[in-house]
């Protein structure tokens, strides 16, 4: 693998990188955050890089470093065999790891494939979480199409664990999915999942199962809420389609769509190339307006979405914010934001990268009003900064997850347009 010094990115630092080179040199960076601190015998992504954490895989970070493979075998950062044998990994493990009417826990112990709880009640079954994994796996299954044994045999696991997800389980006989399920505590946590958030995906997935599908009418009166999930305000000149008060954190307008393209995606709620966009636009304005006078809020440096504070982790959105950026909250709105996102990634680079771009990439945040500065990485957050830079250069998690042929007659069955619809 051809790995960037240290030596090397300081001297890039000390030239003006080209805009097309600057992303190539973060995309290859983070990608060794999945490849060489991959937890060794699991393959999976780790959740983070704390020494508590050294065993905790993470299943929708997981989902997001299959797709960074891709990535990585197209760019030739890693040769197609080598990705092959990482992905076998992955797959016999998660063939072995605990499963719940075929759903993954949120954490996973990579040395036994036990269920390491995510909080006192979540120790078992996170629908979301697997959702994020099966983006992943649908675009491997589509990415690997050589007619061999090793990837016939990647096409074919995949499968088997696809069809093992209940999705329908998950509604409890109801209009609507549940987060989680528990051996121990059941239902108890009782967290529909209503939109909007992030879990969209969730729900396209749900319908695309070929053996265990839920209707139309969960999507509807669940998720949608029989149009409830709609917002139609204006933020800062901005028409708000769908969601909370300004928006929310940006990881709703990236993670389910590291594989679902949002351009010319419509159903009768929503146009979701236009929710993105303005939900991304409100974000980086309200940085940019800084009503609370934070120091490094500006239009270079923007991003508010859940991320590390210290020694915690939060949600951080026009409504409550503390200071903090996210890095990967402006560099995964590339797709929607090049312009402003292109800033960001200069900002954090050639004015912080001495503070907060290491061995991984970016790390997870930085405060400037309390001159603090990440040392951690989280799997989520560096994988979607790959994934979305991705599809903003090429298009190609997409267009391999919006071929898959179950993917379109989810989409299909809850009404959807889109482009690949006619493809």
């Amino acid at each position: 693998m051809n790995i960037i010094s240290n030596n090397k990115i300081e001297k890039n630092r000390s030239r003006r990188l080209s805009d097309d080179a600057l992303l190539e040199l973060v995309q290859h960076r983070t990608f060794r955050y999945f490849w060489d601190f991959a937890e060794p015998h699991s393959g999976m992504a780790r959740e983070r890089n704390r020494e508590t954490f050294q065993n905790v895989v993470t299943t929708g970070g997981s989902g997001f470093g299959v797709m960074a493979i891709i990535v990585a075998v197209e760019r030739k950062w890693i040769s197609r065999s080598d990705a092959v044998k990482r992905i076998r990994k992955i797959l016999s493990f998660l063939v072995k790891a605990d499963k719940y009417q075929g759903a993954f826990a949120h954490w996973i112990d990579g040395h036994n494939g036990k269920t390491v709880p995510f909080s006192k009640k979540d120790n078992g079954a996170d629908i979301v979480e697997t959702s994020f994994l099966f983006q992943g796996l649908l675009t491997a299954r589509r990415y690997f199409d050589k007619r061999n044994e090793d990837e016939n045999w990647i096409r074919e696991t995949i499968t088997l664990l696809w069809e093992q997800v209940n999705w329908e389980w998950f509604t409890k006989g109801q209009d609507v999915l549940y987060w989680h399920w528990s051996p121990e505590h059941q239902w108890e946590m009782n967290l529909k999942i209503e939109g909007y958030n992030e879990a969209l995906i969730t729900y396209v997935l749900a319908a695309a199962s070929p053996q265990h599908a839920i209707s139309s009418k969960v999507y509807d009166k669940g998720w949608a809420r029989n149009g409830d999930m709609k917002n139609g305000k204006v933020f800062y000149r901005v028409k708000l389609p769908l969601g909370p008060d300004w928006g929310g954190p940006l990881f709703f307008a990236h993670f389910g769509f590291a594989g679902l393209d949002p351009r010319g995606l419509k159903d009768r709620f929503a146009d979701y190339g236009k929710q993105n966009l303005a939900h991304v636009k409100i974000n980086y304005r309200y940085c940019a307006d800084n009503p609370l006078q934070f120091k490094g809020y500006n239009k270079q440096s923007w991003g508010l979405s859940a991320c590390d504070y210290k020694k915690r982790y939060y949600e951080q959105s026009p409504l409550k914010n503390n200071g903090t950026i996210c890095c990967s909250a402006a560099l995964a709105s590339m797709p929607y934001t090049p312009g402003a996102s292109m800033a960001a990634l200069r900002y954090f680079y050639e004015v912080l990268g001495n503070k907060i771009f290491r061995e991984y990439g970016f790390t997870d945040s930085f405060n400037q009003t309390h001159n603090w500065y990440a040392d951690s990485y989280l799997a989520i957050n560096q994988g979607i900064t790959i994934l979305m830079i991705e599809n903003y250069r090429t298009g190609l998690l997409w267009k391999l997850f919006m071929s898959d042929p179950d993917v379109k007659n989810g989409l299909f069955k809850l009404g959807f347009k889109s482009p690949w619809l006619t493809k």
